[in-house]
């Protein structure tokens, strides 16, 4: 089998303008970035206002495993299938982060013959909205740093400056570090951090924008900081809103690239699901529904992270919910979630897929809690045998939810068709009553023990004294009506990354709230999550390389 860069590199790749003419775009609303990519202009997002929406298919999974789930994979391939089955579909993703690219868990583009392309450019450098990003928090930096060095008009107290610097790449180094050393005339010294890009808020407002002006005023409302007096400071505060948007306005417009098989894909926005909200952006995913009629997109990470957040943060700012939820599971990880090691996953285990099925279940009610139709999908590996795919189709059967083998990996659009029609059946023959886990008028304390309690099937949470104080704090502010944006572990539905399956008689600790006022939630820090991740002993980047004409090699 050849590798995923490998069959990326061999497929004729339709020109962008060919793709967006099959989705009703003329070349008018493009603004090109060479032949294969494109960015959709602003006045092409206001003439289709006025069209009707397509219906909207969410893709989870179960907790992620070293085994691999293969999520993006599903998206894409569902995405290629329902379009071979004559549903005019587009799919709506994340842009990966250098982060993750260049460590251990790879990038966003799918993989085997479910790929969106061209994948050397998305996962690397792309059109460059990480670097605008990345570029307009760290002039934030700059510009905030600048104030207090040039007199401190608004009294900002550096001890209590809550913004950080950003770059988009894992940097345990950079997580603490010491900034304006070298006397008065190098700035103020004090302490400072940096947080991966796809952490910063920016990223998140960004993806939550609706158009230019709401992101401007999104931006005003960043706090950076507290006063001596304790009061916050704002973006608006500095008077540097406009500046910022300047630099992120091409950024904002979302991009349309294309799968293998020709679908029109927007990869557009990448929070991480685990410190971040973990969805692809508003902007991207309104455009998909008034071109398409069935939108496939997906949310980070397990369901009770992408997932959540997805419907909990996301789909009141986008004002559509998903009329169908897609959980991907895995034989492999189903088996790790049941307690096998990872060296013991090509051999036949159904005791052990039967007790890690306890993980899926957990994930299944969570969705339909939210009044949601839910399907799910088993990616197919060449390890599972029929005597597993039998027991794991005869568990989802028991507790009434639909079920589809997938092999969109090896078999592209053909190996998702029995998805895609399972799918649009159940759109067909349900309808959605969504409902957040969740009420606005509910104060942080008790959003964040509903998500606890309800979403992870924990018993109860622990506020550190940090985290007592700044409830009290938020409180006073009014921000205490805002969703939350839970930080956790991806690996367990609890905050301990070693209790796999369905653990519960737990309790979640949180170390620490975030203010994100901009983005319009805040984040709940639990267990030792971080926001700036570390490279592993062997990271992917050592595989790296590219060969005298320009081509990649090793990029998966």
């Amino acid at each position: 089998m050849k590798s995923d860069i490998e069959i990326a590199q061999n497929v004729d790749i339709l020109p962008i303008k060919n793709v967006a003419e099959s989705i009703g775009l003329s070349e008018n609303d493009l603004e090109l970035f060479g032949k294969y990519k494109a960015k959709i202009n602003f006045s092409t997002i206001q003439n289709l206002e006025k069209k009707e929406e397509g219906k909207l298919i969410l893709v989870t999974s179960i907790n992620p495993t070293p085994a691999g789930e293969g999520k993006s994979t599903v998206t894409i391939g569902l995405g290629d299938a329902l379009n071979r089955i004559g549903k005019k579909t587009v799919i709506a993703l994340r842009e990966p982060s250098l982060g993750p690219v260049m460590g251990i868990k790879g990038g966003a583009t799918g993989g085997g013959y479910a790929q969106v392309l061209p994948m050397e450019d998305i996962n690397l450098h792309f059109t460059g909205d990480m670097h605008a990003i990345t570029t307009a928090n760290n002039a934030l930096s700059a510009l905030l740093d600048n104030h207090i060095q040039q007199g401190n008009e608004l009294g900002i107290d550096a001890r209590r400056i809550i913004w950080k610097r950003v770059v988009d790449l894992n940097d345990r180094e950079l997580r603490q570090i010491v900034v304006g050393l070298g006397g008065p005339i190098q700035g103020v010294p004090r302490e400072d951090g940096f947080d991966i890009t796809v952490a910063s808020e920016i990223m998140a407002i960004l993806c939550l924008a609706s158009d230019l002006e709401d992101l401007k005023f999104r931006l005003g409302n960043i706090v950076v900081a507290y006063t001596f007096e304790r009061e916050p400071v704002t973006v608006s505060d500095l008077g540097v809103e406009g500046a910022l948007t300047l630099l992120l306005k091409e950024a904002i417009k979302p991009n349309l690239v294309q799968t293998i098989y020709g679908t029109a894909a927007f990869v557009h926005g990448g929070p991480f699901a685990n410190i971040a909200h973990g969805c692809n952006s508003i902007l991207a995913t309104k455009t998909a529904l008034k071109l398409g009629d069935f939108v496939v997109t997906e949310a980070g990470f397990g369901a009770d992270l992408g997932g959540e957040k997805f419907l909990d943060i996301k789909v009141p700012n986008l004002k559509k919910a998903p009329d169908a939820v897609v959980i991907v599971a895995t034989i492999r990880a189903l088996k790790m979630h049941g307690g096998l090691d990872k060296t013991e996953l090509n051999t036949e285990n159904i005791s052990a897929l039967v007790k890690g099925f306890a993980n899926l279940q957990k994930h299944i009610e969570n969705m339909k809690s939210y009044g949601l139709p839910v399907v799910v999908a088993i990616n197919e590996f060449v390890s599972d045998t029929q005597a597993e795919i039998t027991a794991l189709r005869e568990l989802c059967e028991s507790i009434q939810v639909p079920v589809e083998l997938t092999s969109v990996w090896e078999k592209g659009a053909e190996g998702g068709e029995s998805l895609a029609k399972r799918v649009s059946q159940v759109i067909e023959e349900q309808s959605a009553d969504f409902r957040t886990i969740y009420q606005v008028g509910m104060d942080l304390e008790e959003k964040i023990k509903t998500i606890v309690t309800k979403i992870y099937g924990g018993k109860d949470v622990i506020f550190s004294k940090k985290a007592k104080t700044q409830l009290a704090t938020f409180e006073k502010y009014g921000w205490d009506r805002l969703p939350v944006c839970m930080a956790k572990t991806q690996y367990s539905l609890s905050d301990d990354p070693q209790q796999l399956g369905r653990p519960d008689d737990f309790t979640v600790t949180i170390r620490e709230l975030v203010p994100k006022i901009g983005a319009g939630f805040i984040v709940a820090l639990t267990g030792d999550v971080m926001t700036m991740p570390g490279l592993p002993k062997k990271p992917a980047a050592l595989n790296m390389d590219v060969d005298k004409d320009g081509n990649a090699i090793g990029l998966f």
